[in-house]
Protein backbone atom coordinates (compact mmCIF):
# COMPACT_ATOMS: atom_id res chain seq x y z
CA UNK A 1 0.00 0.00 0.00
CA UNK A 2 1.36 3.40 -1.03
CA UNK A 3 1.55 6.42 1.29
CA UNK A 4 2.55 9.99 0.63
CA UNK A 5 3.48 11.68 3.90
CA UNK A 6 4.36 15.32 4.28
CA UNK A 7 7.83 15.81 5.71
CA UNK A 8 9.33 18.99 7.09
CA UNK A 9 12.32 19.52 9.33
CA UNK A 10 12.76 23.29 9.88
CA UNK A 11 16.43 22.75 10.72
CA UNK A 12 17.26 21.62 7.20
CA UNK A 13 14.25 21.86 4.84
CA UNK A 14 13.36 24.99 2.89
CA UNK A 15 9.71 23.92 2.64
CA UNK A 16 7.49 20.87 3.25
CA UNK A 17 7.57 18.01 0.74
CA UNK A 18 5.82 14.67 0.24
CA UNK A 19 7.78 11.46 0.78
CA UNK A 20 6.56 8.16 -0.60
CA UNK A 21 6.43 4.98 1.48
CA UNK A 22 5.35 1.45 0.57
CA UNK A 23 3.86 -0.74 3.27
CA UNK A 24 3.51 -4.35 2.08
CA UNK A 25 0.91 -6.88 3.16
CA UNK A 26 -1.47 -4.50 4.91
CA UNK A 27 -4.19 -6.55 6.59
CA UNK A 28 -7.88 -5.69 6.15
CA UNK A 29 -9.17 -3.43 8.91
CA UNK A 30 -5.78 -1.86 9.61
CA UNK A 31 -6.01 1.66 11.00
CA UNK A 32 -3.88 4.51 9.69
CA UNK A 33 -2.12 4.89 13.04
CA UNK A 34 -0.96 1.27 12.84
CA UNK A 35 0.41 1.90 9.35
CA UNK A 36 2.21 5.03 10.55
CA UNK A 37 3.83 3.01 13.32
CA UNK A 38 5.06 0.52 10.70
CA UNK A 39 6.45 3.40 8.64
CA UNK A 40 8.02 4.87 11.78
CA UNK A 41 9.83 1.56 12.31
CA UNK A 42 11.08 1.79 8.70
CA UNK A 43 12.04 5.46 9.04
CA UNK A 44 12.63 6.58 12.65
CA UNK A 45 12.97 10.21 11.54
CA UNK A 46 9.21 10.51 10.91
CA UNK A 47 7.45 12.56 13.60
CA UNK A 48 3.78 12.50 14.61
CA UNK A 49 1.74 12.63 17.81
CA UNK A 50 -0.10 9.67 19.28
CA UNK A 51 -1.17 8.38 22.66
CA UNK A 52 -4.21 6.24 23.51
CA UNK A 53 -4.90 4.90 20.02
CA UNK A 54 -8.61 4.67 20.80
CA UNK A 55 -10.06 8.03 19.75
CA UNK A 56 -10.14 9.39 23.30
CA UNK A 57 -7.01 11.54 23.72
CA UNK A 58 -7.31 13.44 20.43
CA UNK A 59 -3.55 13.62 19.95
CA UNK A 60 -3.24 12.05 16.47
CA UNK A 61 -5.30 14.51 14.44
CA UNK A 62 -4.01 14.95 10.88
CA UNK A 63 -5.19 15.66 7.35
CA UNK A 64 -5.88 12.38 5.58
CA UNK A 65 -6.59 12.43 1.84
CA UNK A 66 -7.67 16.05 2.20
CA UNK A 67 -9.95 15.58 5.21
CA UNK A 68 -9.08 16.09 8.87
CA UNK A 69 -9.45 13.12 11.18
CA UNK A 70 -7.85 10.93 13.82
CA UNK A 71 -5.34 8.41 12.52
CA UNK A 72 -6.40 5.85 15.13
CA UNK A 73 -10.03 5.91 13.91
CA UNK A 74 -9.31 5.97 10.18
CA UNK A 75 -9.64 2.57 8.52
CA UNK A 76 -7.32 2.11 5.55
CA UNK A 77 -10.01 0.06 3.80
CA UNK A 78 -11.98 3.28 3.33
CA UNK A 79 -9.14 5.27 1.73
CA UNK A 80 -7.96 5.52 -1.86
CA UNK A 81 -4.30 5.08 -2.71
CA UNK A 82 -1.94 6.74 -2.56
CA UNK A 83 -2.95 7.71 0.97
CA UNK A 84 -1.78 11.29 1.47
CA UNK A 85 -1.13 12.37 5.04
CA UNK A 86 -0.41 15.97 5.99
CA UNK A 87 -0.45 17.90 9.27
CA UNK A 88 -3.65 19.66 10.32
CA UNK A 89 -3.85 22.77 8.11
CA UNK A 90 -3.58 26.42 9.01
CA UNK A 91 -1.24 26.02 11.98
CA UNK A 92 2.56 26.36 12.33
CA UNK A 93 4.43 23.12 11.71
CA UNK A 94 6.93 21.99 14.33
CA UNK A 95 8.08 18.96 12.36
CA UNK A 96 6.49 16.56 9.84
CA UNK A 97 2.93 15.88 11.07
CA UNK A 98 3.36 17.71 14.38
CA UNK A 99 1.77 21.17 14.54
CA UNK A 100 2.14 23.95 17.08
CA UNK A 101 -1.25 23.98 18.84
CA UNK A 102 -0.54 27.17 20.80
CA UNK A 103 -3.00 29.32 18.76
CA UNK A 104 -5.69 26.65 19.17
CA UNK A 105 -5.28 26.39 22.94
CA UNK A 106 -5.00 30.16 23.35
CA UNK A 107 -8.49 30.50 21.88
CA UNK A 108 -9.74 27.58 23.97
CA UNK A 109 -8.54 29.34 27.13
CA UNK A 110 -10.13 32.60 25.96
CA UNK A 111 -13.54 30.88 26.11
CA UNK A 112 -13.02 30.41 29.88
CA UNK A 113 -13.85 26.68 29.87
CA UNK A 114 -14.47 26.40 33.59
CA UNK A 115 -17.37 26.95 35.95
CA UNK A 116 -17.69 30.54 37.21
CA UNK A 117 -19.68 30.94 40.42
CA UNK A 118 -20.37 33.82 42.80
CA UNK A 119 -22.04 32.00 45.66
CA UNK A 120 -19.93 30.44 48.44
CA UNK A 121 -18.79 26.91 47.74
CA UNK A 122 -21.32 24.31 48.95
CA UNK A 123 -20.32 21.66 51.46
CA UNK A 124 -20.53 18.81 48.93
CA UNK A 125 -21.24 19.69 45.30
CA UNK A 126 -23.18 22.02 43.03
CA UNK A 127 -26.34 20.17 42.07
CA UNK A 128 -28.41 20.37 38.91
CA UNK A 129 -31.52 18.60 37.73
CA UNK A 130 -31.35 15.70 35.26
CA UNK A 131 -33.08 17.94 32.71
CA UNK A 132 -30.42 20.64 33.10
CA UNK A 133 -27.69 18.00 32.90
CA UNK A 134 -29.16 16.72 29.63
CA UNK A 135 -28.62 20.16 28.07
CA UNK A 136 -24.87 19.54 28.21
CA UNK A 137 -25.01 16.46 26.00
CA UNK A 138 -23.24 17.14 22.72
CA UNK A 139 -21.16 19.91 24.29
CA UNK A 140 -18.88 18.38 26.92
CA UNK A 141 -17.58 15.42 24.90
CA UNK A 142 -15.00 17.42 22.91
CA UNK A 143 -11.51 15.82 23.06
CA UNK A 144 -9.63 18.92 21.79
CA UNK A 145 -8.16 17.16 18.77
CA UNK A 146 -8.38 20.45 16.79
CA UNK A 147 -9.77 18.69 13.70
CA UNK A 148 -12.75 21.07 13.62
CA UNK A 149 -10.96 24.39 14.10
CA UNK A 150 -8.25 23.50 11.58
CA UNK A 151 -10.98 22.66 9.03
CA UNK A 152 -12.44 26.16 9.38
CA UNK A 153 -11.32 28.83 6.87
CA UNK A 154 -12.28 31.60 9.31
CA UNK A 155 -9.88 30.09 11.85
CA UNK A 156 -7.14 29.85 9.21
CA UNK A 157 -7.53 33.53 8.36
CA UNK A 158 -8.08 34.88 11.90
CA UNK A 159 -6.49 32.42 14.36
CA UNK A 160 -5.83 35.18 16.88
CA UNK A 161 -9.32 36.75 16.67
CA UNK A 162 -11.94 34.11 15.83
CA UNK A 163 -12.27 31.66 18.71
CA UNK A 164 -13.00 28.75 16.40
CA UNK A 165 -15.48 25.86 16.61
CA UNK A 166 -13.84 23.95 19.47
CA UNK A 167 -13.56 26.98 21.76
CA UNK A 168 -17.09 28.16 20.96
CA UNK A 169 -18.43 24.67 21.65
CA UNK A 170 -16.90 24.94 25.12
CA UNK A 171 -18.26 28.46 25.53
CA UNK A 172 -21.73 27.10 24.80
CA UNK A 173 -21.18 24.22 27.23
CA UNK A 174 -20.75 26.65 30.15
CA UNK A 175 -23.41 29.10 28.95
CA UNK A 176 -25.88 26.20 29.05
CA UNK A 177 -24.69 24.93 32.45
CA UNK A 178 -27.31 25.79 35.08
CA UNK A 179 -24.59 25.91 37.77
CA UNK A 180 -22.63 28.66 36.05
CA UNK A 181 -23.32 32.20 37.28
CA UNK A 182 -21.57 34.24 34.61
CA UNK A 183 -23.86 33.74 31.60
CA UNK A 184 -24.33 37.46 30.96
CA UNK A 185 -20.59 38.12 31.19
CA UNK A 186 -19.81 35.22 28.86
CA UNK A 187 -22.28 36.47 26.26
CA UNK A 188 -21.01 40.03 26.55
CA UNK A 189 -17.45 38.83 26.03
CA UNK A 190 -18.48 37.14 22.77
CA UNK A 191 -20.17 40.29 21.42
CA UNK A 192 -17.36 40.96 18.99
CA UNK A 193 -17.04 41.11 15.22
CA UNK A 194 -14.46 38.31 15.24
CA UNK A 195 -14.78 36.08 18.32
CA UNK A 196 -18.18 34.64 17.40
CA UNK A 197 -19.46 36.16 14.20
CA UNK A 198 -16.76 34.93 11.84
CA UNK A 199 -18.60 31.60 11.72
CA UNK A 200 -20.39 31.36 8.37
CA UNK A 201 -22.03 27.98 9.06
CA UNK A 202 -20.27 26.04 6.31
CA UNK A 203 -20.19 23.09 8.75
CA UNK A 204 -16.70 21.79 7.95
CA UNK A 205 -16.36 21.38 11.71
CA UNK A 206 -19.40 19.09 11.90
CA UNK A 207 -18.17 17.01 8.97
CA UNK A 208 -14.81 16.15 10.53
CA UNK A 209 -15.60 15.85 14.27
CA UNK A 210 -14.57 12.33 15.39
CA UNK A 211 -17.08 12.51 18.27
CA UNK A 212 -19.91 13.54 15.90
CA UNK A 213 -20.51 16.82 17.74
CA UNK A 214 -22.11 19.89 16.17
CA UNK A 215 -20.20 23.11 16.88
CA UNK A 216 -22.27 24.98 14.28
CA UNK A 217 -25.45 24.27 16.25
CA UNK A 218 -23.75 25.35 19.48
CA UNK A 219 -22.65 28.62 17.86
CA UNK A 220 -26.22 29.18 16.66
CA UNK A 221 -27.49 28.64 20.21
CA UNK A 222 -25.04 31.24 21.53
CA UNK A 223 -26.33 33.75 18.98
CA UNK A 224 -29.90 32.93 20.00
CA UNK A 225 -29.03 33.52 23.64
CA UNK A 226 -27.50 36.87 22.76
CA UNK A 227 -30.67 37.95 20.95
CA UNK A 228 -32.77 36.88 23.92
CA UNK A 229 -30.57 38.97 26.23
CA UNK A 230 -30.69 41.94 23.86
CA UNK A 231 -26.95 41.89 23.24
Amino acid sequence: MKFLIQRYNPEKDQKPFLQEYDVPDVKPGTMLLDALLIIKAMDPTLSFRRSCGEGVCGSDGMNINGRNGLACLTNLDQLKEPITVRPLPGQPIIRDLVIDQTPFFNQYKAAKPWLITKDPDPEKERLQSPADRDKLDGLYECILCACCSTSCPSFWWNPDKFLGPAALLQASRFIEDSRDQATAERLQQLDDAYKLYRCHSIMNCVDVCPKELNPTKAIGNIRKRMLEKGI
